[in-house]
């Protein structure tokens, strides 16, 4: 340290200040980074390590890379993608102007749940950071998008307060996590958010998370939210106290586009484990991890940012009250039915821009001229969309319509204020527009007409002296002069000054030449400074509309997301549901949303639902694998969770009484990094599902049992059966290949056996696609192993030893009873029922040969 330079020493110490944090130090033009932050950087980035002392000894030298100012954003964005966290020390003042060691400090701390940026973020996807408060009775949990303003809070108590907070933060998925000391010390809670959510944790002091200092910080940044709080939100305002403690430490800016906080409880939404989302691929698939072929895919026609972070937002969090939810489904219905409202208003949303993120930079001061004509771009819009939503009467859409504040006043300002198409940089001039302040008008004309200023003052001076010969001249060591030959020396006024004597010539300077020349040589440099004070001031003034722009985005956005569920109603044939407080799940002609649209070449074939709490309760659904079993359950928890977020239904018709949660046992892989079997997984899942399950819950159960020996897992899967059946009371669709369970309907009310329909061929099995009433018949499993390709020889050898086992009296399935066979399970496809129906209607003696020929071919295009 002795002897290192100020610089270095400067850096040295505010590094460690923050040694959790890479140091970007702004040298001139650049961002420089030293010793181990260089050699780190200089590895993720693949960026050249090079040394400020090359005549030292090599081991002596500093490793140093560093990255361009105006280019920085890229390389902090990629840096903040690997999960780092990026210190920002500029330089604060003129280092032309400074004397001695340029004064420096961190003016922000970038996370990676503290992007403000654009090119930083998923324009369709929040960025969450969240706070967790644990209490020692139970949790406090805050979340906040900064770069939306948008802050929420929940609060757990009881015996499963761990689970509802691991469910929430599986909800929100934070990139980042504050914790409090008692919350860092949880194994489970931190392996949760790292290893599951790949997440970011950093631990808070206990005083972070102090009542007084929580309270005083929550009232000081938020103006709504706060009032008549019951008691156990106490914990909630907790985790918001600890989480802006922190977002003031590392931001250091104004944050006041965060100003209201919503605390809901476990009431309001569908609470969904991280099991369920992922089984249901709800907003990726399990495998690919992309948005193709999830249920987001298909309900996404979003046009703005702000209404594809809300879908995703209304997906994550179905709602319960069935009041709610059939307010978005009028708006939804009267949409569907003005197709051409409907198409206008979608062309007037693509070209409102993402008011939510723009309003945030501007608040907080990252906001270029660009970001504002932006901004105004988008408010252009609002009358327009206000006008096309006029004609509606749901009430959702009426109450969107009127908290649209068309901002005519900032929209005009900005409008006179910035020329079109802004510079990318404020701090180069360029962006008022011609008129709009006088100044910059002036020192514009200045720049421009510089030459004409000479002349006029040339002209002047002439006329004035009377010397014909007086000219004004130029050079770098005087200035601007005024140059009189010797001849005409005693017609210099006295006003003049003498600057230099030539053989032929005087040089003279007068005072107004002087301001001249100041003016013209210092013009560009004002104009510049004129600009931006003009834009901070411009920027101040939009920042202070904050809360109109705010309210006016979030209807935009609901606006937005209600108008893509009509678009996709009306495009893939989808029903308005009954949604109430019954125990009624009917599904008539159900689909699965994501499946249908996935086939190419052929028709999905729709299945129905009749559930209730009573009679029809539990589904055993056997039949062979690949037959459409768990299409079928997953279609149901989709249908269910698209109308309660909303939305209409892939069916012909469906009365959804609300369900409280949807838990889901789908297939599973070994989770080896934590230790656990296949079996194990599925057994730990079971155990959550039944121990959180109401009367009021679905569940969909694919195999239970499979992963251990025969007699055990047929065990279990009937206790578990029976428990859902008789303590639970609970919807439950229960796939299995143990055909023994079957015999429990009869013995145990509510509970049904249906079976996913098949034909056998002498080639083979053909898959009907179909759930029907009964048992299956047998399991097919050796036919499904030869559509898959396994060996001829292995297929052939299978059924050897199948009908060896058989012959011994091995156990096989137990006797079911025959079921009369419907038309449409003779046949091979969903057209099947309607041509066995007009089959049994026909009067064959009273066809001509033309009407015979004309029915085969209608026939024929049923099929």
């Amino acid at each position: 340290m002795a002897e290192a330079t100020p610089m270095m020493r400067q850096y040295l110490q505010m590094k460690a200040e923050h040694p959790d944090c890479i140091l970007m130090f702004r040298l001139g033009d650049f961002y420089e980074m030293f010793n181990d932050d260089a050699k780190l950087v200089s590895k993720e980035l693949d960026l050249t390590l090079t040394t400020r002392d090359r005549s030292k000894p090599a081991e002596e030298r500093t490793p140093m890379c560093g990255v361009p100012y105006h280019s920085v954003e890229a390389y902090i964005a990629r840096l903040i993608a690997k999960g780092y966290k990026v210190a920002i020390c500029e330089q604060m003042e003129d280092p032309a102007t400074a004397k001695g060691l340029v004064d420096r400090d961190i003016i922000r701390i970038v996370t990676p749940g503290t992007v403000i940026d654009s090119s930083m973020l998923e324009e369709g996807r929040n960025n969450f950071i969240a706070a967790v408060c644990l209490t020692g009775e139970g949790a406090g949990l805050c979340f906040c998008d900064i770069s939306t303003g948008e802050a929420s809070g929940a609060a757990f108590h009881g015996k499963d307060w761990m689970e509802h907070l691991l469910n929430e933060l599986g909800r929100f998925t934070p990139r980042e996590a504050v914790l409090s000391p008692a919350a860092w010390d949880d194994p489970e809670l931190r392996a949760f958010l790292r290893e599951r959510m790949d997440c970011r944790c950093e631990e808070r002091p206990e005083e972070a998370f102090a009542p007084q200092a929580a309270w005083d910080l929550a009232r000081r940044q938020f103006r709504t939210g706060l009032e008549g709080l019951p008691q156990e939100a106490e914990a909630a305002v907790l985790a918001a106290g600890g989480l802006l403690s922190y977002l003031y430490e590392t931001q250091k800016t104004d944050l006041s586009h965060i100003s209201a906080f919503h605390y809901y409880t476990s009431g309001e939404f569908m609470e969904l484990d991280l099991t369920a989302r992922r089984n249901l691929e709800l907003t990726e698939t399990l495998r690919g991890k992309e948005k193709k072929g999830s249920l987001l895919w298909v309900l996404d026609k979003t046009r703005t940012p702000m209404g594809g972070r809300l879908i995703r937002s209304w997906l994550e969090r179905p709602l319960l009250s069935p009041v709610q939810i059939n307010k978005r489904l009028d708006a939804v219905e009267e949409l569907v039915k003005d197709p051409i409202a409907r198409e206008e208003l979608s062309a007037c949303l693509r070209e409102v821009t993402d008011l939510e993120r723009l309003i945030g930079r501007i608040v907080y001061g990252t906001a270029g001229a660009r970001d504002l004509v932006a901004l105004a771009a988008g408010l252009t819009r609002l009358p327009r969309l206000r006008e096309l939503l006029a004609p509606f009467r749901s009430s959702l859409l009426t109450v969107l319509r009127d908290s649209m504040d068309e901002l005519p006043d900032l929209r005009d300002l900005i409008g006179r204020a910035l020329v079109e198409e802004p510079p990318f940089s404020v701090r180069e001039g360029g962006f008022i527009r011609d008129g709009y302040h006088k100044d910059v008008d002036y020192l514009r004309d200045v720049m421009a007409n510089g030459k004409s200023m000479v002349a006029a003052i040339e002209q002047r001076e002439r006329d004035k002296t009377g010397i014909k010969s007086l000219k004004v001249g130029y050079n770098k060591v005087f200035g601007y002069y005024i140059e009189v030959s010797k001849s005409n020396y005693d017609l210099v006024p006295d006003t003049y000054i003498r600057k230099q004597t030539l053989v032929n010539c005087e040089r003279f300077i007068t005072q107004e030449l002087k301001d001249m020349e100041h003016t013209i040589l210092s013009a560009q440099d004002k104009i510049v400074a004129l600009e931006y004070e003009l834009f901070c001031q411009l920027r101040e003034t939009a920042a202070a509309q904050v809360g109109r722009i705010q309210q006016t985005a979030a209807a935009v956005a609901q606006a937005d997301v209600l108008v893509s569920f009509a678009a996709v109603a009306a495009e893939n044939g989808y029903c308005k549901p009954v949604v109430d407080l019954s125990d009624k799940l009917d599904i008539t002609e159900g689909r699965h949303p994501v499946v249908e649209k996935m086939l190419k070449g052929s028709l999905f074939v729709p299945n129905d639902v009749h559930m209730d709490g009573g009679e029809d309760l539990v589904y055993i659904i056997t039949g062979p694998n690949m037959a459409g079993k768990s299409t079928y359950m997953r279609q149901t928890a989709l249908t269910v969770l698209m109308a309660q977020m909303g939305s209409f239904v892939p069916a012909k018709s469906a009365r959804i009484g609300v369900v409280d949660r949807v838990f889901t046992r789908v297939g599973a892989s070994d989770d080896l990094s934590a230790g656990q079997s296949t079996f194990m997984v599925e057994m730990t899942e079971v155990a959550e599902l039944l121990k959180n399950a109401t009367s009021k819950s679905l569940l969909i159960l694919d195999e239970i049992g499979r992963g251990t020996s025969t007699y055990d897992g047929m065990s279990i899967a009937r206790a578990v059966l029976e428990h859902c059946a008789q303590r639970l009371r609970c919807k439950t669709l229960f796939a299995t290949h143990y055909h023994e369970l079957t015999c429990l309907e009869g013995e145990i009310p509510g509970v049904k056996n249906y079976n996913a329909a098949a034909k056998k061929r002498k080639d083979g099995v053909i898959f009907l696609r179909k759930i029907v009433r009964g048992p299956a018949d047998q399991s097919y499993g050796i036919e499904v192993a030869d559509l898959a390709g396994v060996p001829g020889r292995v297929i052939d050898r299978a059924r050897d030893i199948l009908e060896e086992l058989e012959s011994q009296g091995a156990p096989a399935p137990a006797p079911v009873q025959p079921r009369e066979e419907s038309g449409q399970v003779s046949f091979l496809d969903m057209g099947a029922g309607e041509v066995a129906s007009r089959l049994r209607q026909l009067d064959i003696d009273t066809l001509t040969p033309i009407e015979a020929m004309n029915l085969l071919y209608e026939l024929k295009k049923m099929l």
